[in-house]
């Protein structure tokens, strides 16, 4: 099934969750238990459950642990998840609560994927600690394990729109205490990878979308709203999230110590412009705009992530028809906005 095929809910996370060839190799490489951290968030359920079929695929049995507050509940998505007789186990454990944190079970195999940053302002030391801290306290733990870390590109700043986006070797300039957060996360990162000599990779990732949210989501809801769209953030990056699901798995492959860093986004830099035009014409409205485009944007080269994970297999075209059709169709959202346009670093 294709993207643009797609019309349930059910038919949505199965595609987000298959996994690649690739991803099963990879998988079958590094034997031994995984454990998703932070896996509550909008990823994590496609995430654990492509990494289940994979294992699956690959004739690697392997117990797989979801990690997260379950503040929401949510548990019941990843315990009713079971393939071939493999399951994924929900833990509810507080990531800032050291004694909790030390009483996770051992796996070989962790990918960290917690972190704040709606809420930010207004409760900067919150997100800190959880940025910041919460790092430290999991590469003391998982001191034997291979680690794929969750960053973002908000940690460049903006760049030049055209350079054509930031890269892996250009120096950090984080806008906001999200962001400097955000860099804090990985330093500590690097500082127990040099320190423990722990295998990990960073993944500066921006952004990730599949059909209830992502920024093409936000932009085809205003459209669909009749609202303006504000031009300032003119140009972004994004990737299907089946994509991202996709490399972070073979991410596994590129953990080094001292960490590695890579970008994850998709290969093209888009023009809000020109997307929001295509998206008007797919869902017969005509957008409407405010402001103009700036020089700058919050962009990222992917180039050296791609070769190292695999080229995304679902162009933005096939995306933009997909996100026109299910927003047309009244499906679900999640309610959760990107707010890729802000310049400030406020979230």
């Amino acid at each position: 099934m294709r993207v643009a095929e797609i019309r349930t809910e059910a038919q949505l996370d199965e595609l987000l969750s298959e996994p690649t060839p690739e991803v099963i190799d990879t998988l079958a490489r590094w034997p031994g238990d995984l454990m998703f951290l932070g896996a509550a968030g909008k990823m994590g359920p496609t995430l654990a459950r492509m990494a289940l079929r994979a294992s699956v695929a690959s004739g690697t049995r392997r117990r797989i642990y979801a990690v997260a507050r379950f503040s929401s509940g949510g548990e019941r998505e990843f315990a009713d998840c079971i393939v071939d007789g493999q399951g994924i186990e929900p833990i509810r454990c507080d990531l800032a609560d050291d004694d909790a944190v030390a009483r996770l079970p051992d796996a070989p195999l962790v990918v960290f994927m917690a972190g704040r940053k709606f809420g930010s302002t207004g409760d900067e030391p919150t997100t800190w600690a959880m940025n910041a801290y919460v790092p430290g306290a999991v590469c003391r733990r998982f001191r034997r394990s291979r680690i794929v870390a969750f960053s973002t590109g908000n940690v460049y700043g903006l760049s030049p729109v055209a350079v054509g986006g930031s890269r892996e070797t250009d120096q950090p300039q984080p806008v906001g205490e999200y962001a400097m957060s955000a860099l804090g996360r990985e330093r500590v990162f690097e500082y127990f990878s040099r320190r423990l000599n722990i295998p990990l990779v960073i993944l500066r990732l921006n952004y990730a979308c599949e059909l209830r949210y992502g920024v093409l989501v936000d932009l085809a809801q205003k459209i669909w709203a009749d609202e303006p769209i504000d031009l300032a953030m003119g140009t972004l990056n994004t990737i299907w999230q089946g994509d991202a699901n996709a490399m972070t798995l073979r991410a596994f492959d590129q953990a080094t110590s001292p960490a590695t860093v890579l970008n994850m986004t998709g290969t093209d830099t888009l023009s809000v412009r020109q997307l929001c035009g295509r998206l008007g014409e797919l869902l017969g409205r005509t957008p409407k705009f405010v402001g103009a485009e700036a020089e700058s944007a919050l962009l990222s080269n992917a180039s050296v992530g791609i070769a190292k994970l695999g080229v995304p297999r679902v162009p933005v075209d096939e995306l933009l028809t997909a996100v026109a059709g299910w927003i047309a169709a009244g499906g679900r959202c999640l309610g959760k906005p990107t707010h890729f346009e802000s310049r400030d670093g406020k979230f």
